[in-house]
């Protein structure tokens, strides 16, 4: 009997030695996502074509990794750095009249982490 309960104490200690090996996972560098604000014109909103836009980019975004298109039509953007953020601006393209367009936007940040955001317009002539 005794020598039953020592080998199931000697599984349980096993048991719980390999679980604790794991640790934790802190060593592992964290995902900070790149985040998109300040939405100019305002989401669902009436614009003429070919009217500009802007937005905002948070500082942990790659500047170079930005990639902004309208209805999948690639835009040209400009992109200012500032002391916390990046002012992104651009123009609707010329081929689009009397739709709705959805503002799409890619970039990545630190650790390879991808970000994704956009908003809908409605060009009218």
């Amino acid at each position: 009997m005794k020598l039953h309960c020592f080998f199931l104490m000697l599984i349980g200690m096993a048991v719980t030695a390999n679980v604790w090996a794991y640790g934790s996972s802190s060593s592992t560098r964290s995902c900070t996502k790149p985040k998109f604000s300040q939405f100019m014109p305002a989401d669902k909103s009436e614009v003429a074509a070919q009217s500009a836009f802007s937005f905002v980019a948070s500082a942990a975004t790659y500047p170079e990794s930005i990639e902004v298109t309208v209805k999948q039509q690639a835009v040209k953007i400009n992109i200012v750095k500032t002391k916390a953020f990046y002012q992104v601006t651009g123009h609707l393209p010329s081929t689009l009249h009397n739709t709705y367009a959805r503002i799409s936007i890619k970039a990545e940040g630190p650790s390879q982490c991808q970000g994704s955001d956009g908003w809908l317009v409605k060009i009218v002539d």
